[in-house]
């Protein structure tokens, strides 16, 4: 199919689209890497990927590959689940520029598009409208209405507002050989006017009309009367009682017939009231045969259902059970709610289903609410299956492949005890199933076993068999998926031979070359090839540093984590993926990266990575990663990117010269233990004129980053001068507190507080002597041997307090982080590290769950903007720290706005400064801007507060124990005050030469005298 698009070839097609096209134009092996699959079972490696800086640099993009015959594929938000979003083609990757909402009819209640806009920001930009665009797909924070289109997306909502195609009014198209036109419903008029001026297009309204007209009969009797028919192409949208709409005819055709160029969408308009009502069952089938009651007796918006399997995995992986314990009794759920103008009118709505069904709200297996909070909070059980489902923790692996099949609601229990009956045929123990019960459509993730021969050969015979089964309920093989290559194989078994050849029509009259997204839908590529996995898939499983506990300790399990979700790549909430954000490339996002790990694995023949773990395409799609850790919590498979970049660090590098900035950055502990012999002389250098800009440079550290000052003493010198106690581990009053390198060398006014704090709730304080680190540095630069020998020493130091059970008290989240994450991970066989690991807590924690009852936070009575730092997100999480902050009367605003872009050394590395700020300025500075003078600006992590201060912020940013412990002295001022070790006044030019000619001199001297010094402290 695409044999004669090689070598020189291909060559001269990108070369055309580099000089042609307004575009990025991407041949290399990264990023052909990066968009070898979705979120399906399949693979296949692009020819290239072009990212269209407008819509007509797009049109010109599918001109220029129609000269070279090369097949081209669109893809929005590449979450397809049925491998539509993956070709050995021209990839069009729409999301990055072509994102415009360009015009919006309040009054006709109407928009116009491009096809890169995603669904949550189109409706965020709606939103001064009181509109939206109607169906909501459980991806609707990243999937664009370019693919929603592709794939004629449902959602929940779809129960009040249809599928995709209900809510288009009409299309701009382009077809493979440069027709571009608007569509839409056609009346006979218009058709004749068509066909009398000629040409391309008249050609293809007569090839319709002849379509239409050959198979009235087949189609109206061969399309399932069912609200969620995805699968095939929209042929039922040309029948006359339709409208002979051509738009929703090419709605769900996957990018096999035309080009999308501008869509023109139907709103709905956003319902003021809302509630929600929630009815357990015994199990799953019985609550489907429940559906056509409730329907009978209401028309709710949503009424979506989830079993007990689900709830069973969400306990497992203690996800979510805030929602869980919102349920009511039961063992399986459905989720009705109601949408109307007043709160009486969805209240009496819901009341007026249960007194129909025989059940009343004080019923312990029904839970009513009409807060909007808590409705969300029950609905993200439901929205949260594909993550939960995707990766169980008994380490099945589970696969789409039968997701989202349809029926007749009213037959939807039968239908899901012999789906169950065929499960156990084929041992696929008690998958999970959910979805949209309302309308039929039943998702599920099956444990098929695609590693092997016979398992992907019981992969085929299972979906054949539920093709046969959902066809003769009157279902449908996609409910909202689509048939990709996935379903279209099977596509004769549900519409038969005659219909089927319709399919090959209605594709040959668009694209009679096939070079639109070929192998999909008609003439499909088999089910069961060009898998992600399959039987001749021989994946390296090379050693590693890392343990990787949940992924039964293979580095190639954990890449498998990622199955294509692609949350990520959403633009606000949460904390991944903030390099996404910034640059919006696929490479940049968490899932791009994994894809990219998986092709360095070298499993399949055409692998786009080939050199291992020296791929600089590998490296360089890493190099943006911010190490923030937010996909370990916010990804719902649980990646952990940081972990896989530290892991690949060590192996690129093992033997090799390194950036400078691991030998400066990555070893800061020890630069910050020998500067605080000589702070002053450390801080003239690093702001002498000149000198220390070209040191910068030199180190690899950004030159227009202002370098922290050390402190003039640091906590732990403070502490001892000041008599600190040396008391007994086995005290219980006991705790460590732990002087990490930031609030030791740089910050010591935050340990100072703690301390202070620490003892006035009655707790009895020990530091240790030994100059210690976490070794967070270490493995953050990758050089994962030497965090190893610090993380040992620091246990060989603490071991009486790891042995007494003291508390370890941390203050900076990320070395918190590494004590009860990424040590047990990189030491899983040490005891004293997984000691450390469950005696570590977070100056919150020990206040709030551990001080005496009696002990109050002094009160603050003020506002706060708070920045939770990436690493606390997602490992320690932040419910003490808002507990401690509601005791001490703060009225805390915290943030939502991601990652604050500095990132431990990254924000500081030459080549990162821009994206770093252009993170920051995502959402953290403008807010801390915005924050009341009075308003106290609080941030835990030290690369948090040093974003703010120097980010233009224009604010100092305080640790919450310096908050407190200004409260506990009682001295609060009544805007924020300057930190305690305040920056000192730079000394003059004069000065400042003097001290680098110094400098010199003593480098020059004393250097033997540094380098033992090195050796010697060197972990």
């Amino acid at each position: 199919m695409t044999e004669h698009i090689r070598g020189a070839t291909l060559d001269a097609l990108a070369a055309a689209l580099r000089a042609e096209a307004d575009a990025e134009v991407r041949f290399d092996a990264g990023s052909r890497g990066a968009y070898a699959t979705d979120g399906s079972n399949y693979r296949q490696v692009p020819l290239g990927v072009v990212v269209p800086r407008s819509v007509e640099a797009a049109a010109h993009t599918v001109e220029i590959c129609a000269r070279f015959d090369a097949p081209v594929l669109s893809r929005g938000g590449g979450t397809s689940l049925a491998g539509q979003s993956t070709n050995t083609a021209v990839v069009i990757d729409w999301t990055k520029y072509c994102d415009h909402l360009v015009a919006v009819d309040p009054e006709a209640r109407t928009c116009v598009v491009e096809p890169g806009i995603v669904l949550d920001e189109l409706n965020r930009r709606l939103a001064d409208h009181r509109l939206q665009f109607g169906p909501k797909p459980s991806t609707h924070s990243h999937c664009a209405l370019g693919g929603m289109i592709g794939n004629n997306s449902c959602g929940a909502s779809a129960q009040a507002y249809g599928k995709t195609a209900d809510n288009v009014r009409r299309l701009e198209v382009m077809t493979y050989d440069g027709l571009r036109m608007w569509v839409g419903p056609t009346g006979r008029a218009e058709r004749a006017r068509i066909a009398a001026e000629g040409g391309r297009r008249a050609e293809i309204y007569d090839g319709l009309d002849r379509i239409a007209g050959t198979y009235l009969a087949d189609i109206r009797r061969g399309y399932p009367k069912i609200p969620r028919r995805v699968s095939g192409y929209n042929l039922d949208s040309l029948l006359p009682e339709n409208g002979f709409d051509v738009a929703r005819t090419l709605v769900g055709s996957e990018g096999t017939l035309v080009t999308v160029l501008h869509a023109e969408l139907g709103l709905v308009p956003v319902p003021p009231c809302q509630s929600l009502l929630v009815l357990g069952y015994a199990d799953i089938c019985r609550a489907a045969d429940d559906v056509p009651h409730l329907l009978e007796h209401c028309a709710p918006a949503q009424l979506e259902a989830l079993d007990g399997r689900m709830a069973q995995l969400m306990r497992e992986e203690h996800a979510y059970l805030d929602s869980l314990a919102a349920l009511p009794e039961g063992d399986s759920w459905l989720l009705t709610q109601f949408s109307g103008d007043s709160q009486e009118d969805v209240d009496e709505q819901a009341h007026a289903l249960l007194q129909a069904i025989g059940r009343a709200e004080r019923d312990p297996s029904v839970a009513f609410s009409d807060q909007p909070s808590r409705e969300q909070k029950m609905l993200r059980a439901r929205e949260a299956g594909l993550g939960v489902t995707a990766r169980p923790p008994d380490d099945r692996e589970t696969w789409e492949g039968w997701e989202d099949s349809a029926v007749p609601p009213e037959r939807l229990g039968d239908y899901l005890r012999d789906l169950k009956r065929l499960f156990d045929e084929f041992d696929y123990d008690d998958p999970s199933l959910y979805g949209h019960f309302g309308q039929g459509c039943v998702h599920t993730r099956i444990p098929f076993g695609l590693r092997t021969a016979q398992g992907v050969a019981d992969f085929r015979r299972f979906v054949e068999r539920a093709a046969d089964l959902v066809a003769s309920y009157g279902g449908s093989l996609s409910g909202e998926h689509g048939d990709g290559q996935a379903r279209g194989e099977l596509l004769t078994r549900m519409f038969g031979r005659r219909l089927v050849t319709a399919f090959g029509e209605l594709k040959s009259l668009f694209d009679p070359d096939d070079r639109m997204n070929p192998g999909k839908v008609v003439d499909p590529n088999p089910v069961d090839s060009r898998l992600r996995l399959g039987a001749d898939w021989r994946p390296a499983d090379p050693e590693t540093r890392f343990g990787y506990p949940d992924d039964d300790h293979s580095f190639t399990r954990a890449v498998l984590r990622c199955v294509g979700i692609g949350n990520c790549r959403s633009r606000r909430g949460g904390v991944m993926c903030p390099s996404y954000r910034a640059t919006r490339e696929e490479e940049h996002s968490t899932r791009g990266r994994a894809r990219l790990l998986f092709e360095m694995l070298d499993g399949h023949p055409d692998s786009a990575v080939t050199d291992g773990w020296h791929s600089t395409e590998v490296r360089d799609a890493l190099d943006l990663c911010l190490a923030c850790k937010g996909c370990k919590s916010d990804c719902p498979t649980g990646v952990d990117m940081a972990t896989y970049k530290a892991e690949f660090l060590s192996h690129h590098y093992a033997g090799r010269l390194r950036p400078a900035a691991h030998y400066s950055l990555g070893w800061l502990p020890l630069w910050a233990q020998l500067a605080s012999h000589v702070p002053w002389l450390a801080n003239d250098v690093l702001d002498a004129p000149g000198l220390g800009r070209a040191g910068r440079w030199l180190a690899g550290v950004e030159p227009d980053r202002t370098a922290p000052l050390f402190a003039e003493r640091s906590f732990v010198r403070w502490w001892q001068e000041n008599g600190g106690q040396r008391p007994d581990p086995a005290d219980p009053a006991t705790v460590l507190l732990w002087p990490d390198t930031f609030s030791n060398h740089f910050h010591p006014s935050v340990a100072i507080s703690a301390a202070r704090l620490l003892e006035d709730a009655g707790f009895r304080v020990a530091v240790p002597d030994a100059p210690l680190c976490c070794g967070l540095t270490w493995i953050s630069t990758g050089q994962l041997a030497t965090a190893q020998r610090a993380l040992h020493r620091t246990t060989r130091a603490l071991r009486p307090y790891l042995d007494a059970g003291t508390p370890v008290i941390g203050l900076e989240p990320s070395c918190t982080a590494v004590f009860r994450s990424d040590a047990p991970e990189l030491l899983p066989g040490d005891e004293d590290v997984r000691r450390l690991a469950k005696q570590t807590r977070t100056f919150a924690e020990q206040l709030v769950e551990h001080a005496p009852a009696t002990w109050r936070p002094p009160r603050l009575a003020r506002q706060a903007t708070v920045q939770i730092h990436c690493h606390q997100h997602a490992v320690m999480k932040f419910d003490a720290d808002r507990e401690l902050m509601r005791r001490a009367g703060l009225d805390a605003d915290v943030l939502d706005e991601g990652c604050c872009g500095l990132a431990g050394n990254f924000g500081f590395e030459r080549g990162h400064h821009d994206v770093s700020l252009a993170i920051g300025e995502l959402g953290v500075l403008p807010a801390v801007r915005a924050a009341a003078p009075s308003a106290l600006v609080l941030a835990d992590g030290f690369s948090c507060r040093t974003q703010i201060e120097q980010g233009g912020a224009g604010r100092r940013a305080l640790h919450l124990a310096e908050a407190l412990a200004l409260g506990l002295a009682g001295n609060l001022p009544a805007e924020q005050p300057e930190r305690l070790a305040a920056r000192p006044e730079p000394p003059s030019a004069g000065a400042r030469w003097a001290t680098a000619a110094g400098t010199a001199v003593l480098l020059a001297t004393a250097g033997p005298l540094a380098v033992r010094t090195l050796r010697r402290r060197s972990p």
